[in-house]
């Protein structure tokens, strides 16, 4: 039996002037599930975001979402007040009411419970997305929807932030949809991808639409440098999201001192990634 998507767009469609910049696209999100939409700068990717959260009504087209649906929404952007410092465990408060025993939880869970209560101006870029995400999490989302997660981060963070993601979707089970423009750090994590631009250009498993030539027309050489993960699955993760041998899930947090991913570059080689 098909499990009922959390989110579900179809054929929608949104117009600005004479341009389109949604033109009849359909996507679905499940429990479990992590779908990343991926395509160039001007793609339409956070207009379909918006649409897909009932902030902007399409002009064509449907948005359904589960009753009672629970989402997590992480912005591409934050605007933070440089003049005014406040502490982590104050902006959180901000977006809800809960206690600060629950705060140190979602910061524990996304590797920032050192942050509490830092000020967020303070706070590195790779800190501050994690704060984002914590959140998100704060509203025990069935769909956590992330817009540029990584962004400001450098490329090792942006792999353990998306490590990250994987982690808390396989312990919360919750559905993701994920904007990214960048497919190859994505790769090991997602489920389905959506290459768009303003339409959908082609949609699939990563591996099928990293070699699909509507998406390397889009990305041209870059696409070239594709880095596939191979990610294989003989093994669990720790609650950080990092790798547990087989036979070894018992051990402490100490003994796992690196993610043992065969990480396949192609292109652009960015050493052996190790976040333990």
């Amino acid at each position: 039996m098909t499990v009922p998507p959390l989110l579900e767009a179809r054929n929608i469609s949104l117009t600005r002037g004479d341009r389109a910049v949604v033109d009849n696209v359909s996507l679905s999100v499940r429990r479990g599930e992590i779908v990343t939409l991926i395509g160039p700068n001007g793609a339409g990717k956070t207009s379909l975001v918006k649409l897909c959260l009932g902030l902007v009504k399409p002009d064509k087209g449907a948005v359904t979402r589960a009753p009672d649906l629970n989402i997590g929404y992480m912005p591409q952007r934050l605007s933070v007040d440089v003049t005014m410092p406040m502490p982590v465990a104050r902006f959180l408060s901000l977006w809800s009411r809960a206690t600060r025993s629950e705060m140190q939880g979602v910061l524990e869970e996304v590797g920032a419970a050192h942050a509490i209560d830092r000020a967020i101006q303070t706070l590195s870029g790779g800190e501050l997305q994690r704060v984002l995400l914590a959140r998100a999490l704060l509203r025990k989302p069935d769909l956590l929807v992330l817009d540029e997660p990584v962004q400001a981060v450098d490329v090792h963070g942006q792999i353990e932030l998306f490590e990250l993601i994987g982690a808390i979707r396989n312990r919360r089970g919750c559905g993701v949809l994920l904007v990214s423009h960048d497919l190859h750090l994505v790769m090991a994590r997602t489920d389905t991808v959506i290459c768009l631009n303003r339409h959908v250009c082609c949609q699939g498993k990563p591996e099928d639409v990293s070699r699909h030539p509507e998406y390397v027309a889009l990305f041209g050489r870059h696409a070239d440098a594709l880095a596939i993960y191979h990610h294989s699955h003989d093994h669990s993760h720790a609650d950080d999201g990092c790798v547990v041998p087989p036979g070894r899930e018992h051990t402490s947090h100490s003994d796992h001192h690196g993610c043992d991913h065969d990480h396949h570059h192609h292109g652009h080689d960015h050493g052996g990634h190790r976040h333990g």
